[in-house]
């Protein structure tokens, strides 16, 4: 009795032990395997695009000034009149021209404004602006307007809130290009890591893709845009 109970311990240790072996062999490859999986590079691509602006706003500020309150609104009207047929003639579409409402300055209602040595009571700013796809042309017109500065209007220049601006609108047409190329350019880079540490590219861990952003070329060119995205991708690595 004794003997067979020595033996039935003694299978049922060896089972056991055999069992444990097994399980860590098994628990050691899967751990191996998940180290391998562990490793990983990340890897940045970039795509740029130049391309011209298609939209270009151009605002056209002009002042007036005038000791009468009503024939300065009649000096704004023909002003602005002479600044709309001059754009019509040079090839503008009259439905791109709009005109603001004057901003008047009434020098008298200040109240620490010096009027013994002010010439003019009232003065008025004046905004004429064109908002067209013309954008070659527009940029011509724009070294032809002291025509009418010869004509007598003051054109004011320099005004930070008022700034030819340029606007590229077809982004959506070149996305898909340059989120394919900066992918592309990733993986490049990603392949050529691999290799000069002698491994091997895996599967793709983890992607992000960057804003877009469109910015002038330099500032003497603003109608010229500059786009570019970067797509950040992580991938495995293993022996």
């Amino acid at each position: 009795m004794r003997q067979e109970n020595t033996v039935s311990a003694f299978l049922l240790g060896a089972s056991i032990f055999l069992g444990l072996s097994v399980l860590g062999y098994l628990l050691a490859g899967a751990a191996i395997h998940f180290k391998e999986y562990e490793r990983s590079v990340t890897v940045k691509g970039l795509s740029e695009r130049e391309l011209p602006a298609d939209i270009v706003i151009w605002p056209i500020v002009f002042t007036e000034a005038s000791n009468d309150l009503g024939g300065l609104y009649g000096s704004i009207d023909t002003s602005t009149k002479k600044i709309k047929d001059f754009l019509v003639a040079k090839g503008i579409d009259i439905t791109e021209i709009t005109a603001s409402t004057p901003s008047i300055t009434d020098k008298f209602a200040q109240q620490y404004n010096d009027t013994t040595k002010t010439e003019f009571r009232y003065t008025a700013i004046q905004i004429v602006t064109v908002y067209s796809s013309k954008v070659d042309l527009v940029r011509k017109v724009m070294t032809e307007l002291a025509e009418l500065g010869k004509q007598g209007i003051v054109f004011t220049s320099g005004d930070y809130q008022n700034q030819n601006e340029y606007i590229f609108t077809g982004l959506n047409k070149i996305k898909p290009e340059m989120i394919e190329e900066a992918t592309t350019k990733a993986r490049e880079v990603a392949i050529k890591f691999a290799q000069d540490s002698n491994s091997k590219l895996g599967k793709i861990k983890q992607a992000s893709q960057g804003q877009f952003e469109i910015n002038p070329r330099d500032k003497n060119n603003p109608h010229i845009k500059k786009i570019r995205v970067v797509s950040t991708v992580e991938y495995y690595l293993s022996d």
